[in-house]
């Protein structure tokens, strides 16, 4: 039987095969042989082209140009350093290819706008590559807050923490570096989500610990979302003592995720509570403090497995559908342009800012 064009797999052009293009997008991509097809790349080293053309029987080029002129290519994936994001993807645009562009979708917030503002001439045609929005844990605790077992939700801690003394480009403001735009997109995104993108309030700071160059490798942002959540969001190459990646803090309990588990303390949901009264009433003297009650807690603990099963790297399974299919792809523009607005809130007027 003939394969009908949902049922073909997407040639797939990489531009860019470092560490992303080559040490993520071939591994993912290479998992979903009926689903996408790797049929070029381009890299300014002759090795690495090399390495491509071995390994996919791919085409490669040493400039963009020569993949954008290649009729072969219908999905471009921007893999190269930052701030060359926008010029890139805009370039493959207007050669009439689709595009997936790693995050930072840019490295200012006027260079997202305008590449947004662009992409509307080729509706559709447009993807950022926000993959930690299918990450197993957030999807999972978002389905936690959901249940109601934890009560309404007021606080929640992402910390993305670790001590490394980091020299590579990454390092470098003017190549793009720094934390904000490395690990920042990510937990930004979650931290956005959890707030259904209404920010009441926004504190920030930024610092330059361990790390060589002169990007930032720790940031501090306390996010107040207009639901009255707030998210504690942490990232630092300066911390030698971790703490879980995710906590999170209702009324009625709370949970924390480490190691690909999830430790959960809650009220029991059966039990009714007493309700209570204050009063300035003289407490008696062997009262105590407090209110003197008995809480049934419930405490387990539990691997991640939201349901349905998710992990970063199904973002090209959601893109497959979106563009075989036409489903609505998971992230939006308006949601990536959001992360770079934060950005650009917490770098302003700091010696971290991009121009």
């Amino acid at each position: 039987m003939a394969k009908t064009a949902s049922d073909k797999p997407i040639n797939v052009g990489i531009v860019g095969l470092g560490r992303a293009g080559w040490g993520m997008h071939t591994v993912e991509l290479a998992k979903r042989p009926e689903k996408f097809a790797i049929v070029a790349g381009v890299d300014p080293k002759a090795e690495r082209r090399k390495m491509l053309a071995d390994k996919f029987k791919a085409a490669t080029y040493r400039d963009l140009d020569g993949l954008l002129a290649d009729d072969n290519v219908e999905l471009v994936s921007i893999a190269t350093l930052s701030p060359d994001h926008p010029a890139h993807a805009m370039a493959a645009l207007k050669a009439g290819k689709m595009v997936l562009v790693e995050k930072p979708m840019a490295t200012t917030l006027a260079d997202a706008k305008k590449l947004v503002k662009f992409a509307q001439r080729y509706p559709g045609k447009l993807f950022v590559r926000h993959n930690r929005r299918f990450e197993g844990a957030f999807n999972h605790i978002l389905q936690i807050i959901d249940s109601g077992i934890l009560g309404e939700i007021h606080t929640i801690k992402l910390h993305r923490n670790n001590y490394q003394r980091r020299n590579d480009w990454q390092t470098i403001l003017d190549a793009g570096g720094g934390q904000l735009l490395n690990w920042g997109p990510h937990i930004i995104d979650h931290a956005l989500q959890y707030v259904n993108y209404e920010i009441d309030s926004l504190w920030s700071e930024l610092k330059c610990i361990a790390a060589a160059g002169d990007a930032e490798d720790h940031i501090k942002i306390l996010m107040r979302g207009k639901n009255g959540r707030v998210v504690d969001l942490e990232i630092s190459g300066g911390t030698a003592i971790g703490e879980p990646q995710e906590m999170v803090f209702g009324s009625r309990g709370a949970l924390t995720v480490q190691g690909g588990k999830i430790n959960l303390k809650y009220l029991d949901p059966k039990k009714k509570l007493a309700r209570i009264k204050a009063t300035k009433a003289t407490p008696s003297l062997e009262g105590g403090f407090g209110n003197k009650e008995s809480l049934t807690w419930i405490e387990e603990t539990i691997p991640v497995a939201p349901k349905p099963a998710s992990q970063p790297d199904d973002i090209w399974d959601h893109l497959h559908a979106t563009i075989r299919q036409g489903k609505p792809f998971r992230v939006k523009l308006t949601e990536a342009l959001a992360v770079m607005e934060v950005v650009d809130r917490v770098s302003k007027n700091t010696p971290f800012a991009r121009r």
